[in-house]
């Protein structure tokens, strides 16, 4: 595996493999809980590095730090005199490029840092709009959290603000920020913002609970079917498992608790329950059919959760490249 085949955390998680406990330590305390979290993940799961990886990963971080540094202590022009003559004119572009596009901290970046509960507290009583607006710059777990905790009706009415949006005044989000949060910074840039949008809120309800899931896309589809039809194309949900193919269901099913499996199906149609049995062994199946005839007055919310486990463990194993999910409207696939 090429470097330029690892994700940018990876990467990250190859410095602090590559610097040792003791430093890695340091580095830690400089960070917020949700980086530690994320950074640790990652280190879990890195797996083999190859010395040549290593080394062009480190090399890159050092020429990462090196164009901070020059930019901070001189400013653009003398840091681009400086990486030319180090790296070369092309190398030199690349690396103010992506020094460029860090900088540019998004609108309402405190939210992503806020605890939920309080984020929840923040923004219960703001106009549905308001509520769009800023959950479009939040991180999708967060806003499907605050989403799910909302009135029904506003539900509703947040959800399709933010499928409708597209850009918005950067004078606007200044006014909305500023009302939010006195002491911002100004990191707005002159062009439009592109926020929200049907990408976006497919990601927040594929966080969202299978309860409210269910709920929203029911009285969003009596309200404007097209747009709830447009939003579930981009989501992966559990029925979604029948346009898997068979080596993928197999893969997850071996990475799902057999509880869930069986909860889960409890609530299926017969298409999804034979898919099941079709992709595991004869001795397996039968287990699971047994659980199933013993398995009585299940609550629908223990079902939802069953289901919804497994498809965080599909999901998982999609950004780990182990299966492939199809979804309408992306690339097709080629055997």
């Amino acid at each position: 595996m090429e470097n330029n085949t690892l994700t940018p955390e990876q990467k990250a998680a190859t410095v602090i493999v590559s610097l040792g406990a003791d430093k890695a330590s340091k580095i830690y305390k400089h960070l917020n809980e949700s980086d530690i979290e994320k950074l640790t993940i990652e280190v879990a799961k890195l797996g083999h590095i190859s010395p040549e990886q290593t080394e062009e990963v480190l090399d890159e971080f050092y020429k990462t730090c090196l164009t901070q540094k020059v930019v901070t202590d001189g400013g653009m022009e003398y840091a681009r005199a400086v990486l030319e003559k180090a790296f070369g004119e092309s190398t030199a572009q690349t690396l103010l490029e992506k020094l460029s596009k860090s900088l540019k901290t998004r609108p309402f970046e405190f939210i992503r840092k806020s605890n939920v509960k309080n984020l929840f507290s923040f923004l219960q009583h703001e106009r549905p709009q308001t509520i769009a607006l800023v959950l479009s710059y939040a991180e999708p777990d967060q806003a499907a959290t605050v989403i799910s905790e909302l009135p029904k009706e506003k539900q509703i009415k947040v959800v399709e603000s933010v499928a409708r949006m597209e850009s918005a005044f950067p004078d606007a989000i200044k006014i909305v920020e500023s009302t939010l949060k006195k002491r911002f910074e100004n990191i707005l840039t002159t062009d439009y913002t592109t926020i929200g949008g049907i990408d976006y809120i497919a990601d927040v309800m594929n966080h969202m609970d299978r309860g409210n899931e269910k709920f929203i896309f029911d009285e969003l589809s009596r309200e404007d079917e097209e747009l709830a039809d447009t939003i579930r194309k981009k989501m992966f949900v559990f029925e979604d498992i029948v346009s898997m193919d068979n080596r993928s269901i197999q893969r997850f099913i071996r990475e799902c608790d057999i509880k869930d499996i069986v909860y889960a199906l409890k609530g299926s149609d017969e298409n999804i329950k034979n898919l099941i049995f079709a992709n595991v062994s004869t001795r397996m199946a039968e287990s699971i059919q047994s659980d199933l005839e013993i398995t009585v007055n299940v609550r629908l919310r223990d079902v939802e959760e069953a289901q919804q486990r497994i498809v965080g463990v599909i999901r998982s194993l999609e950004e780990a490249g182990e299966l492939i999910i199809v979804k309408s409207g992306k690339d097709e696939i080629i055997a």
